[in-house]
C-alpha cells in the first residue's frame, strides 16, 4: 500500500522508502524509515501537498513523492536495524594549545564555536541572545542562509561564534548542508554547540549523531526546555549526555535562560575539564560496522594526512558508505589511493545490498534512527502534545481544503492594503521633508551645475527612494510576522501545486506576491529558496510583477484612453505580467536552468506567537539593509541619468525664450495695469504663459541633452512598437526608477515640470500630441493602442537600477543582473511589437 493511498486521519507503519538519490535519502533523514508510524494530517487545498505527521512533528510531501513510500496497515514492521548502543573510544586528552597549560596567554582565552541546528530549532535566537547581535529569526525553514559571526566576552574568554545555516543532516542534499559541513572541516572549529529542540527529540538527535561521526567536541543545548516541561515529558537528559560523552545544558533562549550555564559549560569543555566528555561511536551493527573498519584502514594512511587531520576517517567511510559524491570528490583529490578506497566503497555497498537485501544508505539511516529510538527509550517518557493540539486545531481553519484559500488572499489583502493605505501618510511627511531639505539647500546655494546636481541629482534620485522607505517597512513587519508565527510554512504549504505547475517550489510564491509591492525586498526573498537555479528562476521572474512604481504609468495612459474600462485594464496588465512570468518561468526550467524536480519535504512548524518588539526588530533591520544595499548604486544611477539629462548646457535654440519671457511680461504687466478688477485673472494668464515658454524650453533643452540624444539615437528601435523619440526618453529615464517615466513626459509633451499621473494638463497634451514630420505628420502620436503597447512595454522592461543591484547581490554575479535587464527588455520589447504590429492589422 502506498502511504499516498491514505486517508485523511488514517495512521500506518512505513515498510519501505523507494525512489534513488536526493530525494530517498532527505526523506529518510527526515524520519521516513521503516518501522516509523505516520498518519494523514490533512491534504493542502488543491489536494496536493500533503501534510503527514511523523515523529511527533509535521511534515509535507507531494502526492507523487509519497508514491513512493510503502506502508501497511495494523502490525509495526521490523526495524532492520536494533538499538546496538555505542562504541566507546578512549583516548588520551590532549591540551588546545601546548602552552595553554602553564601560560594564561591571551591566545588560549579564544574559543572557537559553531551553532548547528535544525530549522526552528531557535539557534539565531540563542545567538543573538549570547552575543547581542540581532540577526534574522524566523519560525520558517531557511531564513539563516549564511553563516553570521560575532565576537562577544564572558569569564575572562573571548568566544568568536558563527551561527551557522539551519540545516537536517550534514548530507550534500542543499547548499546549507553542504556548507555547514565544509565549514567545520575547514574551520575546525574548538566546539560545536549543537542547538536541539527540545520538544522534537528524535528528528533533532539525528544531525547529533553525525557530529558525533565526525569526531568533534560537541555541546547539545537542549533548547526550548519549556516546551517539553510543558507537554508533560520527564527527560533525563544527563544520562543520555553520559551515554553519548556530550554534556547537554537545557537552554530556553527567547527568555535568555540557560544560556550563561551554556558557555561556562564550554569553557570547562574547551579546557578538558568535564568529566563527561568522550568520544564514542554510534554502533551500526557488525556488518556496517566491518565495512567501516575496512575503509577505515585504506584511508588513515600517513599520506592522506592532509584530508584526515581535518576530517574523521570513520566519518569519511560512513558517507562513502552513503555514496556521497562529494565525499568522493574530496577523497580523489587529496588522497593518493583514491582508487583503492573507492573501489572498496564500491565492494562494500555490494556486499551489505547482498547480505542485508537493502542498500548501504537506507541501512545506514535506520541504524542511527534505531540508536536514537533506543537512547530516547531509556531516558525520555513522554507526555500529552498539548502544543502541537494547539497548532493543529489553528490549522484546521488556516489550511482547510475550503478556507485555506480565501484566509491567505485575506492575509495578503491586509498586507498590501496596510502597506500602500497606511505608508502613504509617512511617505507625505517624507515627501515634505525631502522638498524641505531641496529648498533650503536652493536657498542657500549659488546658482550652477553643482547646486542642480545637489538638489536634483543626489536629493531627488536619493530622495525618490527614501519616500517608499515607509512602505517597505510595513511590507516586512507583516512578512516578518508570518514568518515568526509559523503562517509563511502554511502558505507555501497552500500555494507548492500551483508553483509546481510552472517548475517551481512552493516558496517562489512569497517573493512573487511581494513583486506586487516593490521588486528590491521580492529578490531579498528569494535566498529563502533552498534550490539556487529554483531561486534565479524567481528572481528572473520577479520583475515582471507590476510594482507600485509603475503604477502612475498605467493611472496616466488608462485615464487619458480608457477612462471608462479603468478596472478591467488594470486587472489585464497585472494579468499579463503573471502570464508572461510563467512562460518565462517555463522556459528557464526547461533551458538554461534546467534542473531535476525538486523534492517538497517540508517542516510545518508549531504556531509560536513572536513579541511585538522581535517582529519590529526584523522589520527595522530588513528597512536598514534595504538601505545599505539600494542607497549607494540609487545615488550613483541618480547621478548618472541627472549628468545624461544636464550635458551639453550650450545647443542651438530655436527660439530666444529669454527675451520671449522678457516680451511676455511687459505684455502682461501693461494688461494689468489697465485691468481693474480683472487683474488676478490676467496675472494667472501672465503666470501660464511663462510656464508653457519654460515647459518649451526645458523640452527642448532636455531634446538636446545626452539623454534626449540617447532618445533620438534608439528611435529607430522603437518606431516599430509606434513610439517617438520622446517616449524612447521617458523608456531610458525609467531604469533609474520607473516612477520617473510620468515625470519625464510631463517635461517632454510640455504639460508641467512636475506633472504626475493625475494631471489634466499632462492626459490632454498626451492626447494630443501630434506628429510635426515624417510619413505621420498630422497624426496623433498616441492612440489607445500605443498607449496600451507602451504600459506593457514599462511593465516588462529592464527593472530598476535598485533591483538590478539586488539581484547581483543575491545571485553572486553581475552576470545574472545583465540578463535580467537584457533579457526582460527583450521581452518587452517583442511584445510591444506584437501588440502594435498585429493591433494595426485589426483595427
Amino acid at each position: 500500500m502506498k502511504l499516498s493511498n491514505l486517508t485523511n486521519g488514517q495512521t500506518a507503519t512505513i515498510r519501505k522508502v523507494r525512489g534513488i538519490g536526493a530525494f530517498r535519502k532527505r526523506i529518510m533523514e527526515m524520519g521516513f524509515v521503516a518501522g516509523k508510524e505516520v498518519t494523514v494530517v490533512k491534504n493542502a487545498p488543491l489536494l496536493d501537498p500533503i501534510e503527514y505527521k511523523i515523529m511527533g512533528y509535521n511534515v509535507s510531501l507531494r502526492r507523487s513523492e509519497a508514491e513512493l513510500i510503502s506502508v501497511g496497515l495494523g502490525q509495526k514492521a521490523e526495524n532492520t536495524n536494533s538499538y546496538g548502543g555505542v562504541i566507546s573510544e578512549n583516548r588520551q586528552k590532549v591540551s588546545k594549545n601546548k602552552n595553554c597549560d602553564t601560560v594564561d596567554n591571551e591566545k588560549c582565552k579564544k574559543i572557537n564555536i559553531a551553532l548547528v541546528g535544525n530549522p526552528n530549532c531557535g539557534k539565531t535566537t540563542l545567538f543573538n541572545y549570547a552575543s547581542g547581535s540581532k540577526e534574522k529569526v524566523g519560525n520558517y525553514s531557511g531564513v539563516t542562509v549564511n553563516s553570521k559571526d560575532a565576537v562577544f566576552k564572558h569569564n575572562g574568554y573571548t568566544f568568536n561564534i558563527g551561527d551557522l545555516p539551519g540545516t537536517y543532516s550534514l548530507t550534500a542534499y542543499t547548499p546549507e548542508e553542504l556548507y555547514v559541513r565544509n565549514y567545520i572541516s575547514d574551520t575546525m572549529p574548538d566546539i560545536v554547540i549543537n542547538v536541539v529542540d527540545a520538544s522534537n527529540l528524535e528528528r533533532n538527535l539525528y544531525l547529533t549523531t553525525q557530529l558525533i561521526d565526525m569526531d568533534i567536541k560537541v555541546i547539545i543545548a537542549l533548547n526550548m526546555y519549556d516546551e517539553l516541561e510543558a507537554k508533560g515529558d520527564n527527560f533525563d537528559y544527563k544520562s543520555l549526555g553520559k551515554m553519548l560523552g556530550i554534556p547537554i545544558i537545557p537552554t530556553i533562549s527567547s527568555k535568555g535562560k540557560g544560556i550563561t550555564d551554556l558557555f561556562e559549560k564550554a569553557i570547562e569543555v574547551y579546557e578538558d575539564k568535564d568529566p563527561i566528555v568522550r568520544h564514542i561511536h554510534v554502533n551500526y551493527g557488525h556488518n556496517i560496522e566491518d565495512a567501516i573498519s575496512n575503509l577505515q584502514s585504506e584511508i588513515k594512511i600517513d599520506d592522506n594526512k592532509l584530508i584526515t587531520d581535518r576530517i574523521s576517517p570513520r566519518f569519511l567511510s560512513i558517507k562513502l558508505l552513503e555514496n556521497d559524491n562529494e565525499i568522493e570528490k574530496n577523497i580523489t583529490s587529496k588522497c593518493k589511493n583514491h582508487k583503492e578506497i573507492l573501489d572498496i566503497a564500491i565492494t562494500e555497498r555490494k556486499k551489505l545490498k547482498k547480505d542485508l537485501k537493502e542498500n548501504s544508505e537506507t541501512l545506514i539511516t535506520d541504524a542511527k534512527y534505531g540508536f536514537i529510538a533506543g537512547a530516547l527509550k531509556e531516558t525520555l517518557t513522554e507526555g500529552v502534545l498539548k502544543r502541537r493540539k494547539k497548532t493543529e486545531m489553528i490549522d484546521t481553519f488556516i489550511t482547510h481544503r475550503l478556507w485555506g484559500f480565501p484566509i491567505f488572499l485575506l492575509f495578503m489583502w491586509l498586507t498590501f492594503k496596510a502597506t500602500f493605505t497606511i505608508g502613504a501618510y509617512p511617505m507625505d511627511w517624507i515627501e515634505g521633508f525631502v522638498g524641505l531639505i531641496s529648498s533650503t539647500v536652493a536657498g542657500t546655494m549659488v546658482a550652477g551645475p553643482l547646486k542642480d546636481l545637489i538638489i536634483d541629482g543626489i536629493i531627488g534620485g536619493v530622495g525618490g527612494v527614501f519616500v517608499f522607505m515607509p512602505n517597505i517597512l510595513i511590507l516586512f513587519f507583516f512578512i516578518s510576522f508570518m514568518e515568526d508565527t509559523g503562517y509563511m510554512a502554511r502558505a507555501v504549504f497552500i500555494m507548492d501545486k500551483l508553483m509546481h505547475k510552472i517548475g517551481l517550489h512552493g516558496r517562489s510564491f512569497i517573493p512573487l506576491i511581494m513583486g506586487f509591492g516593490c521588486s528590491v525586498p521580492a529578490i531579498m526573498a528569494t535566498r529563502t529558496i533552498d534550490s539556487r537555479k529554483n531561486r534565479l528562476v524567481t528572481m528572473l521572474i520577479i520583475p515582471f510583477m507590476s510594482c507600485g512604481a509603475k503604477i502612475p504609468v498605467y493611472v496616466l495612459l488608462i485615464s487619458a484612453f480608457f477612462p471608462d474600462h479603468k478596472s478591467s485594464m488594470m486587472m489585464l496588465i497585472y494579468s499579463i505580467g503573471v502570464l508572461i512570468a510563467i512562460l518565462a518561468a517555463l522556459t528557464f526550467k526547461k533551458t538554461i536552468l534546467k534542473e531535476e524536480d525538486s523534492p517538497f519535504v517540508m517542516e510545518l512548524p508549531p504556531y509560536r506567537m513572536p513579541t511585538f518588539r522581535t517582529t519590529l526588530q526584523h522589520m527595522w533591520e530588513k528597512g536598514v539593509e534595504y538601505l545599505k544595499k539600494m542607497g549607494g548604486v540609487i545615488l550613483v544611477g541618480s547621478i548618472i541619468i541627472w549628468v545624461m539629462g544636464y550635458y551639453p548646457r550650450e545647443f542651438d535654440k530655436s527660439s530666444d525664450y529669454n527675451n520671449a519671457v522678457t516680451q511676455t511680461e511687459k505684455s502682461y504687466d501693461a494688461k494689468i495695469i489697465n485691468a481693474g478688477n480683472d487683474q488676478k485673472v490676467v496675472d494667472k494668464l501672465k503666470e501660464q504663459k511663462q510656464n508653457e515658454l519654460t515647459i518649451l524650453e526645458e523640452g527642448e533643452r532636455l531634446s538636446n541633452s545626452y539623454i534626449g540624444r540617447t532618445g533620438h539615437f534608439i528611435e529607430p528601435i522603437i518606431k516599430p512598437l509606434g513610439y517617438d523619440w520622446k517616449m524612447g526618453v521617458a523608456i531610458v529615464t525609467g531604469f533609474a526608477a520607473k516612477e520617473v517615466v510620468v515625470s519625464t513626459m510631463g517635461v517632454l509633451y510640455q504639460a508641467d515640470l512636475e506633472a504626475d499621473e493625475e494631471s489634466e494638463t499632462l492626459i490632454s497634451s498626451i492626447k494630443d500630441q501630434k506628429y510635426i514630420e515624417g510619413p505621420k505628420k498630422g497624426k496623433n502620436v498616441f492612440t489607445p493602442l500605443v498607449a496600451f503597447g507602451f504600459m506593457i512595454f514599462v511593465l516588462l522592461y529592464v527593472p530598476c537600477v535598485a533591483t538590478i543591484a539586488a539581484v547581483k547581490k543575491e545571485s553572486g554575479s553581475w552576470k545574472w543582473a545583465a540578463f535580467s535587464g537584457f533579457y526582460t527588455t527583450a521581452v518587452a520589447w517583442f511584445a510591444a511589437l506584437f501588440i502594435y504590429q498585429i493591433g494595426s492589422l485589426i483595427i
